[in-house]
């Protein structure tokens, strides 16, 4: 808008100082070559133009001949494209936008994460909600959002996803596993435990150099006699042959369902494989395992400090134990340390404690 007005303004100061034609054909001439010199000064060796020159040189342009236009050192294509884009700009008016005002960029987050949360809500569902707290929303545009988002259609999101199963059920789920320890003379030794989902609490039920599926089925017999399947639901396992149905018969009487892990999928029973991995930095990879005796009495030892002391992230940095416990805070100069199991963790604890 500004470059149109100094555009009209220049033609009509030209024609009221110099009336004459012959007049305004001279000082219009003079002001371009005027202009040129002052072009070609700022920048060598090719001019720099800025912004209000084009339209400067467009204006001279249409009061002189277009026999001399040569004076400003453009051709003549190019002073005419320069007058056409001013014309074009004269007549360009902002506009409207027309269509939908744009949807809230938090209204489009809450439904996504309400698609997220509940796998098995479609379109109208999500549309309802949004509408009993008071936003308007239409099908078609949560449709949108969704796919904009990368979430299919809810038929195709299925149930619940593994993950939220067993966040859902995370208080009657245990899990169980084998892992293998090499002693410092190349024996390998198997060793059995048992993980609460929820709390954390870890159980060591037994070591042995040659497990079969009568020992893991008197394993897990002897844990549900000292009441350590209490209130289970679910018990994850592998397809390990060892547990055979024995082993699931002993389950079942404690009643719990066995819900078995894919093949080759880890990640199927991630919180007995993170002990796993927590018990191996700790405890297995730190020190040289003498025999079967000496392993029960570092897995002992690690499994009072994992479930007594050591913080989980899971449940809030407490201990399987501890989990709803307050306690003030300990004076700095009541606080001690103990090593354990074997001097390979630290334990900080109250002196008065």
């Amino acid at each position: 808008m500004l470059i149109q007005i100094l555009y009209g303004m220049l033609r009509g100061l030209v024609s009221l100082v110099a009336p004459d034609a012959m007049m305004k054909e001279l000082l219009a001439e003079n002001m371009m070559l005027r202009h040129r010199v002052a072009v070609e000064t700022r920048g060598k060796p090719r001019p720099r133009l800025h912004l209000r020159d084009r339209p400067f040189f467009a204006a001279l342009s249409r009061m002189i001949p277009r026999g001399r236009w040569g004076v400003s050192g453009f051709s003549p294509k190019t002073l005419m494209r320069w007058h056409r884009g001013a014309v074009a700009r004269k007549w360009t008016f902002r506009h409207k936008k027309v269509g939908r005002p744009p949807t809230d960029p938090v209204l489009v987050a809450l439904v996504v994460q309400m698609a997220k949360d509940n796998p098995s809500w479609g379109v109208w569902r999500i549309k309802g909600e949004c509408q009993g707290l008071g936003h308007r929303i239409g099908a078609t545009t949560i449709r949108t959002i969704l796919r904009r988002a990368g979430i299919p259609p809810a038929p195709r999101r299925g149930g619940s996803s593994w993950s939220e199963f067993l966040l859902t059920q995370a208080k009657g789920i245990v899990a169980c596993d084998l892992f293998t320890v090499e002693t410092v003379f190349l024996k390998t030794l198997y060793v059995l435990f048992f993980i609460h989902i929820a709390t954390r609490r870890v159980h060591i039920v037994g070591i042995t150099a040659n497990p079969d599926s009568a020992w893991v089925t008197q394993q897990a017999r002897n844990l549900w006699m000292e009441g350590g399947l209490r209130n289970v639901r679910f018990l994850i396992r592998d397809r390990d042959s060892k547990y055979t149905a024995s082993f699931d018969e002993v389950t079942r009487g404690a009643g719990a369902r066995v819900v078995k892990t894919p093949i080759h999928a880890p990640k199927a029973n991630a919180f007995a494989e993170r002990f796993v991995g927590t018990f191996r930095r700790q405890v297995s990879d730190r020190v040289l395992v003498l025999g079967r005796g000496h392993l029960l009495r570092l897995a002992s030892a690690f499994e009072v400090h994992y479930n007594s002391h050591r913080p989980h992230q899971g449940i809030c940095l407490q201990a399987p134990e501890s989990i709803g416990f307050e306690r003030e805070p300990a004076p700095f100069g009541e606080i001690r340390r103990r090593r354990v199991p074997g001097g390979l963790i630290s334990e900080y604890y109250e002196a008065a404690a």
